[in-house]
């Protein structure tokens, strides 16, 4: 189970936000997100924001640290991105 977040750098109400992701399934996501408390409302499409006072409990659970753009293309690369106002 391999599970990808980038930095804190995207601004939102108030706070700084990463974005969580897999590059295997919803489900393997759905499972991690659960497991460090995120909830299911977090869940973006195709991510799970997770606040900056968050992003350390997500890495010392396993989760990958990577770049942006590097997220963008793990996730296109399995074929899960799904751009803001496309269906699921």
């Amino acid at each position: 189970m391999t599970l990808y977040i980038d930095p804190p750098t995207w601004p939102g109400h108030g706070r700084m936000w990463s974005h969580l992701v897999s590059d295997v399934s919803y489900e393997e996501l759905h499972t991690f997100a659960a497991s460090i408390g995120c909830p299911s409302r977090a869940f973006d499409g195709d991510h799970y924001d997770v606040p900056s006072h968050r992003y350390a409990d997500a890495v010392r659970a396993g989760a990958v640290e990577i770049g942006s753009k590097e997220l963008v293309r793990r996730l296109t690369g399995a074929g899960l991105r799904r751009p803001k106002g496309r269906p699921a």
